[in-house]
């Protein structure tokens, strides 16, 4: 018989505080999330060193950076993660992980907004938490943190740092025009993706 999916409980483990909580659960798939994110690099980035060395403490630094959120088993939480770190490794490649991370940048996230992706909970009568803003500012971090990294970095230029767009264009290397261009093209995208992770989808494919 398989062990139970102790996910669920690990993750409100971890969001009441206990450390070892989220080390357990990284511990656990640390070696599918190797895996995955080593796949999906590609071999440009996997040439750049080696992506075993750095995808535990990208799991721990974007775990702890992301939204707090509940799954509804260990493949939700997999397909979630993976794709997290798979986007905190890309971004520390390009050198915008300091930028992106730099707490004067962005306002802190709240400390009681804590993300259920399971639906099953909500259909069996358990209504959605509050529409608060902020926790709809954390539904769309926890989005944001999903796109790919092109999109991530001009909504986090212009929607969180506040720059105009002949700034963000001086930033990313490109004319004011394709810029806001950018901007415009990441905005629905941003809103897909926060869709799907209200319906409890998640862009991966785990095994």
């Amino acid at each position: 018989m398989p062990a139970p999916d102790d996910t669920l409980v690990l993750l409100r483990r971890w969001h009441a505080g206990e450390r070892a909580a989220i080390d357990a659960l990284i511990a656990r798939d640390l070696p599918w999330i190797r895996d995955y994110v080593h796949a999906r690099l590609g071999p440009l980035l996997r040439a750049r060193g080696d992506t075993g060395d750095y995808v535990q403490g990208a799991a721990l630094a974007a775990l702890q950076y992301t939204p707090r959120f509940l799954t509804a088993d260990r493949q939700q939480f997999r397909a979630l993660v993976g794709r997290i770190v798979e986007n905190h490794l890309r971004d520390a490649h390009d050198h915008h992980a300091a930028a992106r991370r730099h707490p004067a940048r962005e306002r802190e996230l709240p400390n009681d907004s804590v993300l259920d992706l399971d639906r099953s909970r909500q259909a069996a009568g358990q209504p959605p938490s509050v529409a608060a803003r902020d926790e709809q500012e954390a539904w769309v971090r926890l989005a944001l943190e999903l796109l790919d990294p092109p999109d991530r970095q001009v909504l986090r230029l212009r929607q969180w740092q506040g720059l105009e767009f002949a700034e963000i264009a001086r930033q990313l290397g490109v004319a004011e025009d394709a810029a806001r261009m950018r901007f415009q093209r990441a905005l629905p995208k941003l809103a897909q993706q926060l869709v799907r992770l209200r319906h409890g989808s998640v862009d991966a494919e785990p095994q």
